[in-house]
């Protein structure tokens, strides 16, 4: 199966909040994937020019080690690139989720109840 369809048939038990948020993290990677895979591609290429005619020892090297050198700045590019662009994703999603949550907090104990997961959950579904 594509990984669209692994994608959609996971986010069946998912509320439509979550769904949203996989799609944008999903979106997220991918441009920032491709914008670090580029950005490394013109580093690893860049350098192994520079290298190329400046270092004779690296002259004597194969093609493919140098093809080799480049496709690994590429990919270091994409992987960080991507995993960055993600984690800042969820570092402001959890941000967002926390403020909500103290709100529920503060506003459950001015009206005298225990702020329990679940009257949390009721909070949130009273208050949207």
């Amino acid at each position: 199966p594509s990984d669209r369809a692994c994608l959609s048939s996971e986010q069946g038990k998912m509320s439509s909040r979550t769904r949203d948020d996989v799609e944008q993290a999903y979106t997220l990677q991918i441009k920032s994937g491709l914008q670090g895979a580029f950005r490394g591609l013109s580093t690893g290429l860049g350098l192994t020019i520079i290298a190329h005619y400046s270092w004779p020892w690296f002259r004597r090297q194969t093609f493919p080690f140098k093809g080799f050198l480049v496709c690994t700045s590429t990919l270091f590019g994409m992987v960080i690139s991507a995993e960055a662009a993600l984690q800042e994703f969820e570092a402001v999603r959890r941000h967002e989720e926390n403020e909500i949550r103290n709100r529920a907090r503060l506003d459950l104990a001015r009206q005298g109840i225990i702020p329990t997961e679940t009257a949390l959950r009721k909070w949130k579904e009273e208050n949207k």
